[in-house]
């Protein structure tokens, strides 16, 4: 009869076999989890991956639009009477006599109506005056901005545009203010200060309120006329 094979070889094929059986059970009972979890640890660190890649181009993004700063004066927004978002870049293209207004203050309706004439003078096809109401000197701006520009519609004849009550001194101030008056380096001390803005949002001169408006109807008028030209030229 055939002989079968040496103890030795039967032990290692039962040692073999033992070994198999042993680990399929650690397997099935958890007990060799790097393999199985293997699929799971990457999809988790593809994920902190990406959230802190996520989170890298949020900050970066905050700090670009932190140093970012606005090109000009119309490229801001401002709010009108009724607080609704204008933008200022519908007035690009035309000269603006840019003022700090109040209808209450002492020389009110001298100021209303030189404003006035100015801008029916000079035509708003290529001129016009932006008021800011403001009631930060002396309390002269009572009420709201829709009462402010009725009343100087119905007492002086205003036809340029009046926009919502505003704050220029303080950590509150407009943002489009504050941008004039950065660019001349002065701060408006009452109402009825002027600043005089190009036709592509550059600050070109301020005036207090004392200072004759026939001087800002002489300077603003060189810079219409200079604008037209241009505008001709171009054509």
């Amino acid at each position: 009869m055939p002989r079968g094979p040496p103890p030795q070889i039967r032990n290692l094929r039962r040692l073999r076999a033992f070994l198999h059986i042993r680990s399929s059970k650690m397997e099935a009972l958890g007990g060799y989890p790097a393999k199985p979890c293997a699929p799971r640890a990457r999809l988790l660190a593809l994920l902190m991956s990406a959230a802190v890649c996520m989170g890298s181009l949020y900050l970066l993004h905050m700090k670009l639009a932190k140093s970012r700063k606005p090109r000009d004066f119309y490229s801001f927004e401002v709010k009108d009477a009724k607080g609704r978002a204008v933008s200022l870049e519908k007035y690009r293209g035309r000269v603006s006599l840019v003022v700090n207004v109040a209808w209450h203050g002492q020389h009110a309706e001298q100021n209303y109506r030189a404003l006035q004439e100015l801008h029916r003078e000079l035509g708003t096809s290529h001129f016009t005056v932006l008021a800011f109401p403001c009631a930060q000197y002396g309390g002269t701006e009572p009420g709201t901005s829709r009462d402010i520009e009725a009343f100087t519609k119905s007492a002086y004849g205003v036809t340029f545009p009046i926009f919502s009550k505003i704050r220029i001194m303080g950590a509150e101030a407009e943002p489009a203010f504050k941008f004039l008056t950065d660019s001349v380096q002065q701060m408006p001390k009452w109402n009825f200060c002027k600043f005089l803005v190009s036709a592509d949002g550059q600050v070109m001169r301020f005036w207090r309120p004392e200072e004759p408006i026939e001087e800002i109807r002489q300077e603003a008028t060189a810079l219409v006329r200079n604008l037209i030209l241009k505008k001709r030229s171009e054509l």
